[in-house]
């Protein structure tokens, strides 16, 4: 009975933990939806982690670095009217550990000639802080 018990706990304790976590994530996806929607580009990349190590994986190739994916955000929405409307839709959210959170969804600008597709994102907890490592837009 105690077997049972403490397993029942281990396996509580995680699904509650997860949980937390994914949910966070979700929450700073919404805030960098509002960010974007708002025209604010840098409130948006708040939660891409600030390194150089910063994978961001495009049409255009891969992209390392912070400032760099900032700078080709800057190019391609280079005002509100360019940025429109932004809406995420989540397919998939699994955390994959206490640090790590893969998210898989779509994304979808309105504005006049409107365009979206798929993206993956890697977020990773890093001193406190959920951030983006990876992503992946096509």
């Amino acid at each position: 009975m105690k077997k049972i018990f403490f397993l029942f706990f281990i396996f509580t304790s995680l699904f509650c933990f997860s949980q937390k976590g994914v949910k966070k994530v979700l929450e700073n996806m919404k805030e960098q939806e509002l960010a974007w929607n708002n025209g604010d580009l840098n409130g948006f990349m708040n939660y891409y982690w600030n390194n150089d190590s910063l994978k961001f994986i495009g049409s255009r190739g891969i992209t390392c670095g912070w400032q760099k994916t900032l700078n080709n955000y800057l190019t391609s929405y280079p005002n509100k009217e360019a940025m429109g409307v932004l809406t995420f839709t989540i397919k998939e959210a699994t955390q994959l550990s206490k640090k790590n959170i893969f998210i898989i969804g779509q994304w979808a600008l309105k504005k006049d000639k409107p365009v979206g597709g798929h993206f993956t994102l890697l977020w990773k907890k890093i001193n406190g802080k959920w951030l983006i490592i990876a992503d992946h837009t096509s």
